[in-house]
């Protein structure tokens, strides 16, 4: 379903990438893992087509994605790939209903449809109660959710997930955890995460340790 293949990336002398390859298949979890600098966030910018590599090949949904530019890749990239970030960037203005609603309304859907959906997604995020509250009243937990409901709102092939436990108390970690299997089992959703949580890795199908821009070749836990 995704398929990378020789990435490299530097930014000046410093090379951060150094030739990866990565397979991941639908409705599979992999983690990435590694220590600070290893190359992690680099990557999965640059899967995420948030970021270009300087060498190799991106392919999504069997289309080749590393090839495409301005609008087409950024429609591509918000019909495609769905994003949760250590910090949720929600819209404070916004209500939790019309945050999840953004990334539909950027791909020109402002039918029933698109409300309906968010509202049965929140529904699944055990947050129906809390569509009308802003970012403020919420807690860093629904914060998060709602953030992964924005991220689901238009069916993505995939969710990057960046540190996505990184802001939360250990409580709202395992829940967000426990969410992300739930959303593999429910819909088959496919999620690629960096993560430092060491329980969350552990729940993934696969995790693959990055060292010095490179995967280490020790086997996968």
């Amino acid at each position: 379903m995704l398929k990378a293949t020789g990435i490299y990336k530097s930014y000046g002398s410093l090379q951060v990438l150094k030739g990866v390859d990565i397979d991941i298949a639908k409705g599979e979890i992999v983690s990435i893992a590694g220590s600070s600098g290893a190359g992690k966030s680099t990557l999965l910018h640059i899967l995420g087509t948030l970021d270009r590599a300087d060498k190799g090949e991106i392919v999504l949904d069997d289309k080749k994605v590393s090839s495409l530019s301005g609008k087409n890749l950024a429609d591509f990239r918000n019909r495609h790939i769905g994003f949760v970030f250590q910090f949720h960037h929600l819209l404070p203005e916004f209500t939790a209903l019309e945050n999840i609603c953004v990334p539909g309304w950027i791909a020109g859907n402002k039918n029933k449809t698109l409300q309906n959906r968010a509202m049965e997604l929140l529904e699944l995020l055990r947050l129906r109660d809390r569509a009308d509250h802003k970012p403020a009243e919420l807690s860093g937990g629904e914060q998060q959710r709602v953030a992964v409901a924005r991220a689901l709102i238009n069916n993505p092939s995939i969710i990057m997930a960046d540190e996505p436990t990184g802001n939360l108390d250990s409580a709202n970690a395992k829940e967000l955890h426990n969410l992300f299997i739930d959303l593999r089992n429910r819909l088959q959703q496919t999620f690629l995460i960096v993560t430092h949580n060491e329980e969350l890795a552990q729940l993934s199908d696969r995790i693959l340790h990055m060292k010095d821009g490179r995967f280490d070749p020790t086997p996968n836990s």
